[in-house]
């Protein structure tokens, strides 16, 4: 996936978007509901309100598409919201390490969740894997 070319969206927006796709809407479903803002409320531990991604689509409804349909990737990271994406796009609850200076993420994933990831990660982070193909660590590209 070529990442140059995609959208960006805050880590804010991208987890609304995941938030919904979590229960298993399609891109249609996503795009129509989103836009005549008819969105559940979540009960999650994140209590997102998904009227603030109806406003950004309302506000920029291209670039919302586009995320949407081709693909997005984040602005900014941080290492828990790069735990939280994994947690609601995967279902996994990755290891958050809060070691200063080695902060990271250590997480099972799949070739193609690897892949996913890689392309939404914001520059400055690196997918470093810990153990042949299966467990991965996120963390920043130390300089």
């Amino acid at each position: 996936m070529e990442t140059n070319n995609l959208v960006k969206l805050s880590q804010w927006d991208a987890l609304l978007l995941e938030g919904l796709r979590a229960l298993g809407w399609s891109d249609e479903v996503v795009l129509r509901r989103v836009k005549e803002a008819d969105l559940p409320s979540d009960e999650s531990m994140y209590h997102f309100d998904y009227q603030e991604l109806a406003a950004f689509a309302a506000a920029e409804p291209e670039t919302f598409e586009r995320a949407v349909k081709e693909g997005y990737a984040i602005k900014y990271n941080t290492v828990r919201g790069i735990r939280s994406w994994i947690a609601v796009a995967y279902g996994k609850e990755p290891e958050l390490v809060l070691e200063e200076g080695n902060e990271s993420v250590l997480v099972v994933l799949t070739p193609s969740e690897k892949e996913r990831l890689a392309a939404v990660l914001s520059f400055g982070w690196a997918i470093r894997e810990e153990q042949a193909g299966t467990l991965y660590r996120i963390e920043p590209i130390q300089r």
